[in-house]
């Protein structure tokens, strides 16, 4: 691959950027995108192409799309422990699902390169005192300070190796016995013994018990699953690095952002008119819009025009965030124009942004019971209307946090303080996410209980 005429960048100034840092200086910057611009990619066009294929699949009905991970990763939780707990948890949410839809799972985390967050006010206040608000660790620091908040744009030089080191953990952790089809489902046997919700999901464990046992007994073992296939993914929030790190595929000439194999547009950039559209128009990754209850069944339409001109399967992801107040009433009209307009998209549910809310202590919060409604209302009405819930997308961590409220181990109100790590948006525990993944399994059964045959015998990119 051979780096983005710089040439082709300049027409993107022309348009309105939103949620861009004001860097306070442009020369800096310059001298930083120039030397990322001068890095191996983190990811290769061969693996967008196929996560690309796995997403048509998802599109056709024939896979079900589950992606997750930090609301924003930080630099310093750029740890074996961190990473290792995170794919985990992502397997073993997997391993459920794909059991319970008897269809493969496409695995995309939120990480590797889920470093800035775009924000509803450009200042924060505390005490009197008023700081440029927190954008991620590639913009600026956490710390309430002038210098911490002042936007640093050799941060993004850190989060290009904070994505290279990630990746290289997912790859060595899928490489190892621990990814291990088994392995995983005993890391959920125990969830389940553990949990005092356990009864409930006792069934299903015992069904996957019985064919790892029918897979072990006739010699047909599990080994195609235990090459994990896993993609990376987050937020193409910032331009100048999105671009710096946009490639051009020697083979097919065509420019690919390298930054991970999956990125998408949020909904404060979404104008079609907009830098972001724009660039994403340009690139051939398959990506993914972000709709919230104010997206229209004209604007949707638009935004397919502009991002998937050819209509390609696999192409374009639309990721709903309607809350679960809205999401029966609001999603119906847009499965409906879509579908007749004949366009082959993956529909996602992101069932976290829209039920954040505030908890009596200030902390922000989400009720484990509103992030599974909406869940439950996205695939009712795609069952109603005859379409397929592609997936979920969910805000998680490995770790044992008290962010959200509810759940088997229940999180209440007043636990919220105990252990409140994020820095922006609460997230789903361990037990909380393995809770949802054996409920969400509920949707997607019952089902023929034999085990899904695995996507293709091609082993993923990252393994």
């Amino acid at each position: 691959m051979v780096s983005w005429n710089t040439s082709s960048q300049d027409p993107l100034r022309a348009y309105p950027a939103a949620q861009q840092p004001d860097w306070p200086d442009r020369s800096a910057l310059d001298a930083v995108t120039r030397e990322l611009e001068t890095l191996p990619p983190l990811v290769f066009a061969d693996e967008c192409d196929l996560l690309k294929d796995r997403l048509a699949a998802v599109a056709r009905g024939e896979a079900f799309l589950l992606q997750g991970g930090d609301c924003a990763e930080t630099f310093d939780a750029v740890r074996t422990d961190t990473t290792r707990d995170k794919l985990s948890t992502l397997l073993q949410m997997a391993v459920v699902l794909t059991y319970a839809g008897s269809v493969p799972v496409v695995k995309v985390g939120r990480l590797a390169g889920q470093y800035a967050k775009p924000r509803s006010k450009a200042t924060e206040t505390r005490d009197g005192r008023v700081l440029p608000v927190y954008r991620g660790d590639a913009v600026n620091g956490f710390d309430f300070t002038q210098a911490s908040r002042v936007p640093d744009p050799t941060r993004l030089l850190t989060m290009y190796q904070a994505s290279v080191t990630t990746l290289n953990l997912v790859r060595a952790f899928s490489a190892g016995r621990n990814a291990n089809l088994r392995q995983i489902h005993n890391l959920n046997r125990d969830f389940v013994s553990g949990s005092p919700s356990g009864h409930r999901y006792e069934s299903i464990a015992d069904e996957i018990d019985r064919a790892l046992r029918f897979m072990h007994a006739t010699g047909s073992g599990p080994e195609a699953a235990d090459a994990e296939e896993f993609f990376v993914s987050h937020e193409g929030l910032l331009l100048d690095y999105e671009t710096a790190l946009t490639r051009v595929d020697s083979s097919s000439g065509l420019p690919y952002a390298t930054s991970g194999h999956l990125l998408w547009i949020g909904e404060r950039t979404r104008d079609l008119s907009g830098a972001h559209v724009e660039y994403f128009s340009r690139i051939n990754n398959p990506v993914a819009v972000k709709l919230g209850p104010a997206a229209t069944s004209d604007s949707v339409l638009r935004l397919i025009d502009r991002l998937d001109p050819r209509r390609e399967p696999g192409r374009l992801t639309l990721i709903v965030r309607m809350g679960a107040g809205k999401v029966r009433e609001m999603l119906p009209p847009l499965v409906e124009k879509v579908t007749a307009s004949g366009a082959q998209v993956a529909w996602v549910c992101d069932p976290m942004h829209g039920n954040t809310v505030e908890a009596p202590s200030g902390h922000k919060t989400r009720r484990f019971d509103d992030v599974l409604d909406e869940i439950r209302g996205f695939f009712d009405v795609h069952h109603s209307l005859g379409s397929h819930p592609g997936g979920i997308h969910v805000e998680f961590t490995g770790n044992h946090v008290t962010e959200c409220v509810g759940g088997g181990h229940e999180v209440l109100f007043e636990d919220l303080a105990s252990r409140y790590e994020s820095v922006c948006d609460p997230r789903l525990n361990r037990s909380q996410s393995l809770d949802l993944a054996f409920l969400v399994s509920e949707f997607l059964g019952p089902r023929d209980r034999r085990p899904a045959r695995p996507l293709s015998a091609t082993s993923g990119p990252v393994r």
